[in-house]
């Protein structure tokens, strides 16, 4: 098992605009799981105290790295990351591991 670790910094400024954002990019890529194979867990959380160097993480579960690698080119990934390139900047930090 492949634990997947992402953290975006969002460009707006604007606390409902953030949030809105964040509840899109949340509902985009839990929708991956059943559709991205080896993708067995996903789940999208906003940083609850703000100020910090990142606004939210993306954490999700892989049957191995096989199936990480197959989700980082899915088309429906591709169409998630496509929608979060459009909201954050260009700091953002992310780790693989095993579990």
């Amino acid at each position: 098992m492949i634990r997947h670790v992402v953290l975006f910094q969002l460009v707006s400024d604007d606390p409902e605009t953030r949030t809105a954002q964040v509840a899109e990019a949340r509902q985009r890529l839990k929708a991956l799981v059943g559709v991205v194979p080896g993708l067995v867990r996903m789940d999208v959380r906003e940083d609850v105290l703000g100020g910090g160097n990142f606004d939210f993480a993306v954490d999700a579960d892989f049957d191995d790295l096989e199936s990480l690698n197959g989700y980082t080119v899915h088309p429906e990934h591709v169409k998630a990351a496509e929608f979060i390139g459009t909201i954050r900047s260009e700091h953002r930090a992310a780790i693989d591991f095993e579990l």
